[in-house]
């Protein structure tokens, strides 16, 4: 059985909203609402929050979460959870399995985390993630929504991920509307400790240059990512997934999460 981390990244420094981590949701903060939503599902003791920003840390001790800060510079979640991990575990015996719950995942079911980790065991892989079937054309046109390459039987909710494209993948060769779907990436992940590990220590690779997706550094190493299918991963279904502009700030105050 594994031991799992769960480590919430989270900065001030937002382009769209800036300081959304301390933004007020009906009497409390985003993160604070992240925060105590993971405790729900996981022991209190595993689940860490990794913070950008003093205002953070202090803003965690207002609700007893475990906080580590982290230099603001670091240039992605991911990197914020391994140098935090450093602090939490840092001889790497404690935990063998990081779970990566978003700081603005507000509206985020934590319960998806577990099944999850269910699938790392099962599939012995390097990572796993979460997609969505898409079917609009709109969509699968979209760059926005990233698409997962995997070829799943009738009946399969998982799978493992070939690849990650900005473009429609598949493409529909033969046009059968059957085949016209694809899997929308959705950037939830559980990692094996030591597979995170050694992907923070790769260069950039070409592909996640090119697509700017870091995901596609994982497969350049040959490290394995399946992908669990969901229909949704919303404890609200109504209610914004997270939380990145003023818009979906006001909306989500509709909500009582």
């Amino acid at each position: 059985m594994s031991k799992v981390a769960v480590i919430i990244p989270t900065r001030l420094n937002s382009t769209r909203l800036p300081n959304k981590p301390l933004a007020i949701v009906n009497g409390k903060t985003v993160i604070q609402h992240v925060y105590e939503h993971a405790i729900q599902v996981h022991p209190k003791e595993d689940v860490y929050i990794a913070a950008g920003d003093p205002e953070i840390v202090e803003e965690a001790k207002k609700f007893n979460a475990q906080c580590v800060l982290t230099p603001a510079s670091l240039p992605s979640g991911t990197d914020r959870i391994v140098c935090a991990l450093k602090t939490i575990d840092p001889d790497g015996t404690k935990y063998d399995t990081v779970v990566n719950f978003q700081g603005d995942g507000i509206n985020v079911d934590p319960k998806l985390n577990v099944r999850l980790v269910e699938l790392l065991e099962k599939t012995g892989a390097d990572w796993v993630t979460v997609g969505k079937k898409i079917t609009a054309p709109e969509d699968i046109q979209n760059p926005n929504y990233v698409k997962i390459a995997m070829g799943l039987k009738e009946g399969e909710d998982f799978g493992r991920a070939l690849y990650f494209s900005r473009s429609p993948v598949p493409y529909n060769r033969d046009k059968d509307p059957a085949k016209d779907f694809a899997y929308w990436h959705i950037g939830i992940y559980v990692y094996r400790t030591d597979a995170l590990k050694r992907f923070v220590a790769c260069p950039v690779g070409i592909l996640e240059g090119t697509e700017k997706l870091e995901q596609l550094r994982a497969l350049e190493n040959g490290m394995t990512i399946y992908a669990l299918v969901v229909p949704s991963i919303k404890l609200i279904e109504e209610a914004p997934t997270d939380i990145n502009t003023p818009e979906e700030l006001a909306e989500a105050q509709k909500f009582a999460f």
